[in-house]
Order: C-alpha cells, then structure tokens, then sequence
C-alpha cells in the first residue's frame, strides 16, 4: 500500500487542530495506517511537526503567489490572500499555534519570509493611505495569522459557516485596520 504523505499531514494537521496533545497512536489511526507505517515517514511527533511546518510554508508562499500582492489596492490584495489561504487554513491554524516551532535555534526560515511578505503588503497599505499608521505591520501580520487560525476552528466546529471565511476574516480585520478619513 503506498502512502499518500501529504494526505497523512493533512488528516495529523486535523487532528492536532482539534486535539493538540494526540499521540502518535492517534494520528495513525485517523490517517488509516498503522503506527509503524507512520513512524517510517515520520520518526516521531517532532518530526512530523516539522513536516507540517514545511506544508505550511510552501501553502502559504503557494497562496501569497496566487494573491498577487503588489497587484491594484492593497486591501483588495489582501482579501484576495484570505480568499487564496482558505484551502489550507487548517493547516495553518495549527501552525499558529504550534508553539514549539518558534523555539530554540532551529526556527525555519521560512517564517521570515512568509512575514516578510504580508508586512510589505501592510506597509504599503499604510504607505497609500489605506491602512492605518498607528498598528504596525508587524501587528497587522499578526492578527491576520490569529484571524485565519481563529476563523479555520469556528468552520471546523461548525460555530461558522465555511461560506463566511473571507468575508468574517476580511471584514473583521480591515474595519480595524482601515485609516478612518476624518471628515
């Protein structure tokens, strides 16, 4: 039987979204393979955890791409990056929060260029009037992440609709971060 690795991290991201303390055990089992075939991808929960981390960067840059950000205003640029993260918010929920990636001395690269990229699209928005200049990009970049990792849990749950997914995190965070023009 061959094993679709992608679709194991997918069902562990699942998994670990919902339950972040599942074992190994746990993971095989909602994968559908046994432990031992687990174990040959992944030698244990660290390993797999960066595996995930690896997913996640390469979704991520997939739909930073897909968003084209340096395309027409910068708050049409970033629904368009809410709307291209929506297949793989998951995923990223987990990885939000997976505080163990962003400790030690082995953090990937990777995130640093993710951030890198959102901030810029913030920066802009600031530079063009359209966000506002009193929360940094950094914070913005921030609080999309929180958003979309807030967002994918209340779909999972079925606290949400999935339908809503852009519009909530879009609406949510540009009526925050919108620069109101004084009249």
């Amino acid at each position: 039987m061959t094993v679709d690795r992608e679709q194991v991290l997918r069902t562990a991201a699942g998994l670990l979204s919902r339950k972040a303390t599942s074992t190994m055990d746990e993971v095989a089992r909602a994968a559908g393979i046994g432990r031992a075939t687990l174990h040959r991808h992944f030698a244990g929960r660290e390993a797999l955890v960066r595996a995930l981390e690896d997913l996640g960067i390469r979704e991520f840059e997939t739909a930073l791409d897909a968003a084209r950000l340096a395309e027409g205003q910068a708050s049409e640029a970033l629904r368009r990056l809410i709307a291209a993260t929506e297949p793989s918010a998951g995923l990223l929920a987990f990885l939000v929060t997976e505080n163990q990636l962003f400790e030690g001395e082995e953090v990937n690269e990777g995130w640093a260029r993710l951030d890198a990229r959102v901030s810029a699209l913030f920066r802009r928005g600031q530079d063009e009037g359209d966000f506002r200049i009193d929360l940094t990009p950094a914070w913005l970049t921030e609080a999309l992440y929180g958003l979309i990792g807030s967002c994918a849990w209340a779909v999972q749950d079925g606290r949400v609709a999935g339908k809503d997914y852009q519009f909530m995190i879009a609406e949510l965070l540009l009526g925050g971060a919108r620069r109101s023009v004084e009249k």
